[in-house]
């Protein structure tokens, strides 16, 4: 059930990029709406991407860092021994499937589906869904507290700051169009 901070979700590097997407993640991971877990490997993969889209080296690692500093339970470690035996259609999406194993996570949530079969991924107990449909079921369940979670993080988003419906358009631009929906009809 996704309805508490009992409930794990590993967050693939592919949704912690864009940063729009990111904020809403882990503004209801700060809601106690789930918990969310990465890798050190994960987050070397945000980091190339921050890099990638413009960010300097130093930039990039403070990201990584208030992302940690914000969630330091968040980090999984002594993952690698599972990668070897894991059997995915990408071989370097291995490590993601290593830790939701190793972190007992409930799911894994990636926006690179076709990567994680669900039958494969059925024998560890384990889930793969997008952003978007993992947002919009956390919405659906938690429909005051998401509200919440969603309000705050516009009113403490600063350079620009924006209102509402602004962030509402972002997030339909970056793919999380059924979440803005969901949200659009309760603020």
């Amino acid at each position: 059930m996704i309805h508490s901070s009992r409930f794990s979700c590993v967050l693939d590097a592919c949704v912690l990029y864009p940063v729009d997407v990111r904020d809403v993640l882990l503004w209801f991971a700060h809601f106690d709406l789930y918990t969310p877990k990465w890798s050190k490997h994960i987050l070397d993969e945000l980091k190339n991407v921050l890099i990638k889209k413009g960010m300097s080296d130093i930039q990039a690692m403070k990201q990584i860092q208030r992302i940690n500093r914000a969630f330091p339970d968040s980090m999984v470690r002594n993952y690698e021994p599972f990668i070897e035996n894991l059997k995915l259609p990408d071989k370097n999406d291995r490590h993601v499937l290593a830790v939701a194993i190793k972190a007992r996570a409930d799911l894994i949530v990636t926006n690179n589906l076709k990567d994680f079969d669900k039958d494969y991924l059925k024998q560890f107990d384990i889930e793969a869904k997008s952003a978007d449909d993992f947002l919009t079921d956390i919405i659906d369940l938690n429909h005051e507290i998401a509200k919440q979670a969603f309000l705050t993080m516009v009113s403490n988003r600063a350079n620009p700051a924006i209102d509402n419906y602004t962030m509402l358009n972002i997030l339909r631009n970056r793919g999380l169009s059924k979440t803005a929906e969901y949200l659009h009809l309760l603020i």
